[in-house]
């Protein structure tokens, strides 16, 4: 019987408890647990703020999975240190946890740069963890002014949770549009007008210059006075664990296609993890929760002693805001095309006879199909690509194909 350690307690280590049960059903597994709370899903904390949601329904797996899985699980303790010479786990409280195998699921930590008067704010805090989300909500009231610094997919998302539980919320960014890592211009802009009909106020291409105590003085000279400061300027992956013991580190952990770090027995996976990007073949961090359980399944099925690659992996967001839909997926390289139709705004972006990505604001139905096209690499001259743009449909595959992905009669 070999044992597996999973230092992290999120989608990426269910995929790899799943990926290991998938193989044997003796093998003992720990899971190290910074958070006390089971395995949930965090992109539901906004919901949660906005009481959409309950953390019962916020599981990602049910009560008894790790019951029925055969996991230890050590709440409220985290990885210190990797020792690949001894084959231990060295723990916060001390602990030594001997393994075969280990996978690094450890996720990702808030980037908050240097920002004068920042310990002056009496009343600050991230938005990343349900722990951050429920003092969050300890700290606000409906008269409340919260200033959130970051108008990327975290802070937006925070920015809606609270919506009606506050009394205004003003977002900043350095960069000129919102979600600047996942839109164009132009598309940013159809969001930021919904977002501002709904009462989010911006300061754009301008960043806090100092803070002194509940005000904060922007580069521009504006000054915001607020009572709540949420920090979600960005992330960054938590590699510190294999790069204490020289493995291969760069923004992520870098891995190959079976989620092997370059320490022996050593796996990573997740948002920590520097795994392949199909729509650019190179690696990169693709931080999105599908890709971190299929990361996670594939490390837990080689660590267990199968055989398992994940070279499919593309970068993808589906996000809502006040009833406005996104949707994108891969790269935005190549030739441009676009249906505009109403408040529907639809680009693609084709090279080398292939999709390569796409946005979608507004109407998301079946943007799966563009989702396979991107990530297999279908021959756009195999299909009627004009008429797949107007209306998706599983029909554009052949018969085969469609009983491979979707089974059935077809």
């Amino acid at each position: 019987m070999r044992h597996h350690v999973i230092i992290g307690n999120g989608t990426a280590a269910i995929g790899a408890i799943e990926g290991i049960r998938s193989v044997s059903s003796e093998d003992s597994i720990t899971v190290v647990s910074r958070e006390n709370h089971p395995v949930y899903s965090r992109p539901l904390i906004s919901y949660y703020l906005e009481g959409k949601t309950d953390r019962e329904r916020m599981r990602y797996r049910d009560a008894d999975f790790y019951g029925k899985n055969g996991c230890e699980v050590l709440y409220g303790v985290s990885a210190e240190e990797i020792d690949p010479e001894k084959k231990e786990v060295v723990l916060s409280d001390g602990k030594h946890l001997p393994y075969d195998t280990v996978c690094v699921a450890a996720g990702s930590s808030p980037f908050v740069p240097p920002m004068e008067g920042l310990e002056t704010v009496p009343k600050k805090f991230g938005f990343m963890t349900l722990d951050d989300a429920l003092a969050l909500e300890s700290a606000i009231t409906k008269d409340s002014r919260v200033f959130i610094v970051g108008a990327g997919l975290i802070g937006l998302k925070c920015a809606e949770g609270i919506h009606g539980r506050v009394g205004s919320i003003t977002v900043c960014d350095l960069a000129d549009r919102v979600l600047s890592s996942i839109l164009d211009t132009e598309c940013a802009g159809i969001v930021q007008k919904h977002l501002e009909k709904n009462g989010i106020r911006f300061l754009l291409a301008d960043s806090v210059l100092k803070f002194e105590g509940n005000r904060a003085t922007m580069k521009s000279g504006a000054e915001v006075s607020f009572d709540v400061l949420v920090l979600a300027v960005g992330v960054r992956a938590n590699t510190g664990l294999i790069k204490n013991i020289g493995g291969t580190v760069n923004r992520g952990i870098v891995v190959n296609e079976k989620l092997r770090t370059s320490i022996s027995d050593v796996y990573a996976a997740g948002d920590c993890a520097e795994g392949y990007d199909a729509s650019i073949g190179a690696n990169r961090v693709l931080a999105i929760l599908p890709n971190a359980y299929m990361q996670g399944r594939t490390a837990g099925i080689n660590m267990a002693g199968g055989e398992a690659d994940f070279s499919t992996g593309i970068p993808m967001n589906s996000i809502g805001f006040f009833g406005l839909h996104i949707m994108s997926a891969g790269a935005y390289d190549g030739e441009r095309s676009e249906i505009r139709r109403g408040d529907v705004l639809k680009r693609f972006f084709v090279k080398d006879n292939r999709l390569a990505g796409y946005m979608l604001i507004g109407e998301t139905d079946r943007a799966g199909i563009y989702t396979a096209l991107v990530r297999e690499k279908t021959p756009l001259s195999e299909i009627d690509f004009e008429a797949v743009k107007e209306t998706a449909g599983n029909i554009i595959f052949s018969a085969d194909e469609r009983r491979k992905k979707f089974g059935g009669a077809v």
